[in-house]
């Protein structure tokens, strides 16, 4: 195994699978009211694909997978998948980042399959408000149930992604950290990306941050895996944590480790620009293991060395839910 590094001399060692562009809720930040045009079924990676392009991104560099959507719990027996990337050697860590609803139904399975880790998106614990951000139907219990059971299994640390959103679930930012004081939740506040959404209701970081002072004075931690963009805190003699992903207030661009495979098999360099390097032609005409490693080093050394939000420059080929996150 060789390290893999772009041309920024930045480690690369992280790959993000989306495995479907399809999703069980319509979050209002992610995806229209009525869906999106969906990719055909043909034309989304298999999992032996995937194993493929993971074997030789490992080969590289690559000790980090995480599955996304999409939701990616709707994709038919996902555990599978997760079995096969657990047996490439290299890779020692394998996650997940789901909206929780099928989580409860699989936590287990994924467990056994060699998963280590969840992330689940919750943006309120109000569920009337539940129901309104995710444009679905009495589902915060269903959610909140899957969490607990992903706990259970030793899917640990559970961690809690929370767009914050002005006037639509700011005034819950102390609760979330409230939760972290006696119940061990990792609530980690993201600021709302300017991905095909009215942006209006955007809040930084910063101000997150100054809501939470009646709380008491935020202590610097760290983990020690699955770290990423995050900046993690913990309020006194609190059991759980608090993070800060701040996209737009304060990127993160000169620490970036990660690639995106979308499902229709794009290497994807940057979440926040459009370029884009096809795998899925090359692997369904009968690309050799050497020259797929080729070719993801050759679109390494052409990853960006930042997003250019603060230029009002965004991508504009993909919804996220087709991306990953």
């Amino acid at each position: 195994m060789t390290g893999l590094s772009d041309s920024f001399q930045r480690p690369i060692n992280y790959l993000r699978v989306s495995v479907t562009d399809r999703c069980n809720m319509r979050c209002v930040y992610c995806m229209p009211a009525d869906g999106i045009c969906l990719i055909p079924h043909q034309e989304i990676l298999s999992y032996e694909e995937i194993q493929h392009v993971a074997e030789a991104a490992a080969e590289l560099g690559i000790s980090k997978v995480r599955l996304t959507g999409g939701e990616p719990l709707v994709r038919l027996g996902l555990p599978k998948l997760v079995q096969m990337l657990s047996r490439i050697e290299g890779i020692d860590d394998i996650a997940l980042t789901t909206n929780g609803m099928l989580l409860g139904r699989y936590a287990a399975e994924l467990k056994m399959a060699g998963l280590r880790r969840v992330n689940v998106s919750l943006d309120t614990l109000k569920p009337e408000r539940f129901d309104a951000i995710t444009r679905s139907s009495d589902k915060l219990s269903v959610v909140l149930e899957g969490i607990e059971t992903a706990r259970k299994v030793g899917l640990t640390p559970v961690k809690l992604n929370t767009v914050v959103m002005a006037g639509i679930n700011d005034d819950e930012i102390v609760d979330f950290a409230r939760q972290t004081i006696d119940e061990d939740w990792h609530v980690r506040f993201i600021e709302q990306m300017p991905f095909g959404a009215d942006t209006s209701s955007f809040i930084p970081a910063s101000e997150i941050r100054r809501r939470l002072e009646p709380l008491g004075e935020l202590e610097p931690c760290h983990y020690a895996i699955g770290n990423g963009p995050a900046k993690y805190f913990r309020l006194p003699n609190a059991k759980g944590t608090i993070g800060f992903i701040t996209p737009v207030s304060e990127h993160f661009c000169f620490q970036c480790n990660r690639l995106r495979l979308t499902s229709d098999g794009k290497l994807r360099l940057c979440l926040l620009a459009d370029d884009e390097i096809d795998l899925k032609q090359p692997l369904r005409q009968g690309i050799s293991q050497a020259e797929l490693k080729e070719l993801i080093a050759k679109a390494v050394a052409s990853k960006p060395e930042r997003h250019h939000l603060a230029e009002n420059h965004l991508p504009h080929n993909r919804p996220m839910t087709q991306v990953g996150g």
